[in-house]
């Protein structure tokens, strides 16, 4: 057996453009789906198309002004696509005008894959679009449906293939843990979205949220959510699928923006859940080098840009670790990207 393993992670690196997110909650969206909370999470009833692009453009001409930059134009909460005209031209228009002065290097936006089509991607990317995240959910057709998503696991599938025909960037944000959940389906959703090779990926574990649909759903008992532990479990295993078809991912877990924490009444939320799901899918490879190197002992340099993720939130990973034969004092945080193991008399 060898005394000694080099390895690297299986995480792509980090995209090193800051994101400038621009919310248009509800605008444009066909439907209000059974989970949706987007008034909480933003703390809008609903967008203000010309307000918003105001104060945009003052936004963007302060920072300007103050050498700041560059930035993603990142345009969320909405269904982009399905705005009405001619408000998708208006902010892409606004987007170009920053890009030819180099404070905007790259534009996406979200949408729905019911809400795209061949010509009108074409005519986006055209007018200065780089990049759409599809707000997928699940490719499963029974989970789609009980959730009022409006179309199926096919229509999400050619959705992606439209968008990286048009030559845009593609991104899924899946949802797992949906009414209509079966053990599996996210596991499924997953290598589905791995096998598109988008650029990205979001993970959002489902959430009941007060006044939605789901709420009702939950309190007549006909809806039971993922636990912290599930979630933290399947998400850990996702990842790895994502990151070795050099996916992105870009978010795990609803953050805590507008009112979002306060109106949860059940489901996988913590704050530290993408903290605790990256260390969990670190220590499953580690685990993997260790069973291979086959010593009752070992030590490890691990690189110092996973120093606060190793040992997982709160050092929740720090008697797996023991379990493993690795003492917290036989970690040593180095520079470099290679992960050393080695095998201790």
């Amino acid at each position: 057996m060898p005394e000694r393993l080099v390895f690297t992670h299986l995480e792509p690196a980090p995209h090193p453009t800051r994101v400038w997110p621009v919310f248009l909650p509800f605008a444009g969206c066909p439907y209000r789906c059974v989970f949706c909370a987007q008034d909480k999470q933003t703390g809008q009833d609903g967008a203000e198309l010309e307000k918003i692009l105001h104060a945009l453009e003052h936004d963007l001409d302060e920072a300007l002004a103050n050498g700041k930059g560059p930035y993603e134009l990142a345009f969320y909460g909405g269904t982009f696509t399905a705005l009405p005209e001619p408000w998708p031209q208006m902010f892409l228009g606004l987007a170009m005008r920053y890009r030819e002065r180099g404070l905007v290097t790259h534009v996406r936006c979200s949408t729905r894959p019911d809400c795209v089509d061949d010509f009108s991607l074409s005519m986006l990317r055209a007018q200065g679009l780089d990049m759409v995240e599809l707000g997928i959910q699940s490719f499963d057709d029974d989970a789609l449906k009980t959730s009022g998503r409006g179309y199926d696991g096919d229509t999400a599938r050619q959705a992606c293939d439209m968008v990286k025909r048009a030559g845009l960037g593609l991104g899924v944000q899946l949802l797992p843990g949906l009414p209509g959940d079966r053990p599996g389906i996210f596991a499924k959703d997953v290598q589905v979205a791995a096998d598109m090779e988008p650029e990205t990926a979001r993970l959002y574990p489902c959430l009941v949220i007060k006044g939605t649909p789901l709420a009702r759903l939950w309190e007549r008992g006909e809806y039971e959510p993922w636990s912290v532990e599930q979630a933290r479990e399947e998400l850990a295993a996702a990842l790895p699928v994502l990151w070795e078809k050099n996916v992105r991912v870009i978010r795990l877990g609803l953050a805590p923006e507008g009112t979002l924490q306060e109106n949860i009444l059940a489901g996988p939320w913590h704050p530290a859940l993408g903290q605790s799901a990256r260390g969990l899918a670190l220590f499953n490879m580690v685990l993997e080098q260790a069973e291979t190197l086959g010593a009752a002992s070992i030590r490890i340099d691990v690189p110092r840009r996973y120093q606060g993720e190793f040992f997982g939130h709160g050092n929740e990973l720090y008697k797996p670790y023991m379990a493993i034969g690795l003492d917290k004092i036989h970690v040593r945080y180095v520079d470099g990207g290679e992960f050393v193991l080695t095998a201790m008399a």
